[in-house]
């Protein structure tokens, strides 16, 4: 799978308020930081700079479970890695 490793039986599908991303992430808490808007934070800050920004900006939309798991994990995929159709 793209987001999750296989046969994973729960996870929990987010997105970011911030950059609007939705990804799958194997935690299921309330609120994560999002995986793509660290990738932009500036690890060149000064002593005065704020990163709290960047902190817990992925809300939980629902928590997913067996097949779910699986079928969401392609459904997001396919608009990342543009792949195969024959699951739907």
């Amino acid at each position: 799978m793209y987001y999750v490793p296989d046969d994973t039986k729960k996870c929990g599908y987010y997105q970011c308020e911030r950059c609007k991303e939705k990804f799958l992430s194997l935690q299921t808490m309330e609120k994560i930081d999002c995986p793509y808007c660290a990738e932009e934070i500036d690890m060149e800050i000064g002593p005065d700079d704020d990163i709290t920004e960047f902190k817990d900006t992925a809300k939980l939309v629902q928590v997913l479970e067996g097949e779910d798991v699986e079928k969401m994990d392609s459904l997001l995929s396919l608009a990342i890695t543009g792949g195969n159709y024959d699951w739907i």
